[in-house]
């Protein structure tokens, strides 16, 4: 789930998603080594995002929609509220990452997952993965930069 969240699939489609990556590793789990078992896995994810964000440019969405606070003896409103916007400027800098580079970025920062298993994964070579995740990085500093310039011209509130 949130990898698939992480790769861009809104979060009212992330559902969806999720079963149909569910379904695919039902399907070919008998192809696949123990051992390539993650890489399997995350490679699914991987694909069923990137079609289910073709989806979502073709059926027009704009933004994504707003994940909701879980209540169930949470934090405060305050906290709550300052995770949904952290997580909200965290979508929105990573929504500003080309697909090739948002994919290596995900899995290595966010998934833990070693250049080698990130290669077999989306089927790239270790050296392309090291270079889009240099490259995905400078891109999220610059975009960093300019989400604080924007919000320290708007007033430190973030308003849009």
């Amino acid at each position: 789930w949130r990898s698939l969240r992480r790769l861009g699939v809104y979060e009212a489609n992330i559902d969806d998603a999720v079963q149909n990556v569910f379904l695919t590793i039902a399907r070919r789990l008998d192809e696949v080594t123990p051992e390539k078992l993650r890489s399997f896995v995350f490679g699914v994810a991987v694909r069923v995002a990137a079609n289910e964000r073709r989806s979502q440019r073709r059926r027009g969405y704009g933004e994504p929609l707003e994940d909701h606070a879980i209540v169930d003896g949470a934090p405060s409103h305050e906290a709550a509220l300052d995770t949904k916007r952290a997580r909200a400027l965290l979508d929105q800098v990573l929504d500003a990452l080309p697909d090739d580079l948002r994919t290596v970025f995900v899995l290595h920062e966010f998934e833990s997952l070693t250049a080698v298993e990130i290669s077999e994964c989306v089927g790239i070579p270790v050296g392309t993965v090291a270079s889009r995740l240099r490259r995905a990085r400078e891109t999220l500093e610059a975009e960093i930069h300019r989400v604080r310039a924007r919000m320290a011209f708007c007033g430190a509130g973030g308003a849009r």
